[in-house]
């Protein structure tokens, strides 16, 4: 179909369930944009909550009452019902490899809703089957009903990432896309307080409760997320779609010029997230094997990221009020300034990682409170390139390739789960390891450094451009949007 026979037949639909196609020009926060944050906080409730215990029920590795790891009889089982649980290396690769296929699946429907959908109706086709992939995981624990449970979500959760964050930015017009900052501020905010109450949660559920109640409670977050974004459907801005143009315009002078600059700054991407999503695999079986009690309290290996959306919630308001203002007395923190700062406050974080793995290789158990320093840094890096980087991405995106843009975005999220697993699967030869724990975390500590460095001299090099979406006059009713 062409493209504007495409565009046409989305606008009469869209005149026909009423729903808007272009921003109301007004100075006040969009009225669509609380279902979005109310809809991502109880997305990002699911998916954390089943992302957290993954390596852990993998692994077979729970925490027990006595403070010692031990291989429960409702850990992960073959397909005759016998315990099969993975060596951490193979585990740590497995969920390195569902996240890079989740990621991976952006650009999926990044295409369908640019191309051919819209945003709207390609996130809740998405989300139907992100719903089934909860349900395979939550009836079925063997290796089978894990497989395909991870690729329904995969294909699920990777496929509406574009199209949710993209749809927040398509909300503003010129008169208030001063708010854009604030308001991603708040979608990460929505983000971590998902994470946080499923980060806690759902950890002690998969111990006391087994996996099948475990997996279930994300699945049911997951049906309320659904639910509450199509009960938005009226308040959205409905961006139409741009036919193959959006390929057309990708692969024209200009797009491949954007693409390319991003690409640019992108890949050093690859190398954050490859460090940063190991908070859900490598860090979660180094504290099996630490000190676990603390503040009065004997935690589980999985519920320690919990940390990291606490801190999130704190720093967040801090960093935007606070920091950036001061530093911006002094220094102008522009977008890749931040970025740039983000990527070497990471390299602490695997440093003191890796100090910890040494202690425990002389015999010692280093306490759980050293995981949570690390989480200080690896927070405070995440704030300073996720954020930004999302916003940043969005802006330097052409009108008719905002999904796709944002794809590219988490495009390194996925090459950088996909390296990380690499390294795990070739790193186990025979049952044993080829380089030691310690050795591990330094290589990674020493890739961090290295890749921040070399950001510097390609970030002052970068040339940006903004684009936002059109507006269309103000109705008389123009106060409809929130304030």
């Amino acid at each position: 179909m062409s493209q504007p026979a495409i565009q046409e037949k989305f606008l009469q639909s869209a005149a026909r369930h009423g729903y808007a196609t272009a921003p109301v020009k007004t100075t006040r926060l969009p009225p669509g944009i609380p279902y979005i944050v109310i809809s991502e906080a109880a997305e990002r409730f699911s998916f954390y909550g089943m992302n957290g215990i993954l390596t852990q029920f993998m692994a077979g590795q729970v925490f027990d009452e006595q403070k010692h790891l031990s291989l429960p009889l409702f850990g992960l089982l073959d397909s005759h019902g016998t315990s099969a649980p993975m060596s951490p290396s193979h585990a740590t690769a497995a969920y390195h490899f569902f996240v890079f296929g989740a990621y991976f699946m952006s650009f999926l429907g990044a295409i369908i809703s640019d191309s051919l959908f819209g945003k709207y109706r390609t996130v809740m086709v998405l989300s139907i089957v992100y719903c089934f992939g909860h349900l395979a995981l939550a009836l079925d624990a063997t290796r089978l009903g894990l497989f395909i449970g991870l690729a329904l979500i995969a294909l699920g959760s990777g496929g509406i990432k574009p199209c949710v964050s993209s749809n927040v930015g398509d909300q503003f017009g010129e008169a208030n896309q001063h708010l854009m900052s604030r308001v991603f501020g708040w979608f990460y905010f929505a983000i971590n307080v998902g994470s946080f109450f499923s980060g806690y949660w759902i950890p002690d559920l998969l111990v006391h409760h087994g996996p099948h109640l475990a997996f279930a409670v994300p699945g049911i977050l997951m049906l309320i997320a659904t639910v509450v974004f199509w009960s938005g459907r009226r308040k959205f801005v409905h961006a139409p779609p741009s036919g193959k143009s959006v390929l057309t315009e990708a692969f024209s002078p200009a797009g491949r010029s954007i693409v390319g600059r991003l690409a640019g700054l992108y890949v050093f991407f690859i190398v954050f997230w490859a460090l940063y999503y190991q908070s859900s695999s490598s860090w979660v079986l180094q504290a099996g094997r630490m000190d676990l009690h603390w503040l009065g309290k004997d935690w589980i290996p999985s519920q320690v990221q919990s940390a990291n959306s606490i801190f999130i919630l704190l720093f967040i308001p801090l960093f935007s009020y606070v920091i950036y203002p001061v530093v911006n007395r002094f220094f102008a923190l522009t977008p890749l300034r931040k970025i740039s700062i983000g990527f070497f406050l990471m390299v602490p974080a695997f440093m003191i990682t890796a100090w910890v793995e040494q202690r425990l290789g002389h015999g010692s158990r280093p306490n759980i409170v050293w995981q949570f320093v690390a989480y200080v840094f690896l927070t405070a890096s995440e704030v300073m390139v996720s954020i930004t980087g999302l916003e940043f991405s969005y802006a330097q995106a052409p009108k008719k390739m905002k999904s796709f843009v944002m794809a590219l975005f988490f495009c390194p999220f996925a090459l950088g789960n996909l390296f990380t697993a690499a390294v795990n699967e070739l790193n186990e030869h025979n049952g044993r390891l080829v380089f030691s724990y310690v050795d591990y975390y330094v290589f990674y500590t020493c890739l961090m450094l290295a890749a921040s460095v070399l950001f510097i001299f390609v970030a002052r090099k970068f040339k940006s451009h903004t684009f936002l979406q059109d507006e269309s006059p103000a109705p008389a009713q123009a106060a409809s949007g929130c304030t």
